[in-house]
């Protein structure tokens, strides 16, 4: 809806706000005394919880914006927040009128650093300008540029994915186990948890051995056998694995052969 606000003196019009975490929630708040309804979102009443003034640029430089609040609203809580659930999560802030619901979004960007301080958390957020920020050049490397399975691999995920369950858990030692696939297949692959307190994160492998898999956030006391995870195989980038093991190489974004910069330092020594 178009819509030009604070046209008259007196307008009864609110700001809104809506979080879509990666993991396919979303949420949304108000400023208003009421929850409202509108684009098949629920924008719960939040008090306490308010943006603080939008700038706006002409030019290519990055628009800013914060959302501060206390963190006693049941959708922001702070093992959410520690566990990384809305870690660049989609943000949209815009005026509501909250008798007609004409609104207009005035904001939209990605949550970067989430700092807490007592009972109180305050987001910085990202607009979508930043991304023209973003070196796009390709810079030449010994291992592939390509994440597995993305752009220029060409791959399909699909096949290099498997459902799993959890068979063990070791929390001294932050170690998991799953069913499947085997774990010399899983060295820097990814976990998307499916059940449990984890259900739609994902985490990065960091080891993987015969005792289980080493990822990149702590695992809840909660994780227990049964569990189900899809989890993604792994590359270790090296154009001998991607020939010999994925029988990819035409796709290979690296440059294993290039000389280095001690080429210009070497010299012919006698026999």
């Amino acid at each position: 809806m178009s819509r030009v606000f604070f046209a008259n003196e007196l307008e009864g019009v609110a700001t809104f706000w809506r979080i879509h975490r990666r993991d396919g929630v979303t949420l949304g708040f108000t400023s208003h005394d009421r929850d409202l309804w509108f684009d098949g979102v629920l924008h719960r009443a939040a008090p306490g919880m308010l943006p603080s003034a939008l700038r706006r640029t002409a030019d290519f430089s990055p628009d800013s914006a914060e959302v501060q609040g206390p963190l006693s609203h049941d959708s922001i809580a702070a093992e959410d927040l520690a566990a990384g659930r809305f870690d660049q999560a989609r943000v949209e802030i815009g005026a509501v009128d909250w008798e007609t619901l004409d609104r207009a979004t005035l904001y939209n960007g990605t949550i970067g650093r989430v700092a807490q301080d007592g009972g109180r958390f305050a987001a910085d957020l990202r607009s979508a300008k930043a991304a023209l920020e973003e070196d796009f050049v390709p810079r030449t490397s010994p291992t592939c540029r390509a994440e597995f399975c993305g752009p220029g691999c060409t791959l399909s995920a699909a096949r290099f994915t498997h459902e799993a369950s959890v068979e063990a858990v070791d929390l001294e030692a932050g170690l998991v186990r799953f069913s499947a696939p085997s774990w010399h297949l899983m060295g820097g692959g990814r976990v998307r948890w499916i059940d449990g307190p984890h259900a739609g994160q994902t985490m990065q492998v960091l080891a993987a051995s015969a005792q289980g898999l080493a990822l990149d956030r702590p695992i809840g006391s909660a994780v227990a056998s049964g569990m189900r995870a899809a989890l993604r195989e792994g590359c270790d980038k090296r154009l001998t694995t991607c020939a010999g093991r994925f029988a990819n190489a035409i796709n290979f974004q690296g440059e294993p052969y290039l000389p280095g910069n001690d080429l210009l330092a070497r010299y012919p020594v006698a026999p």
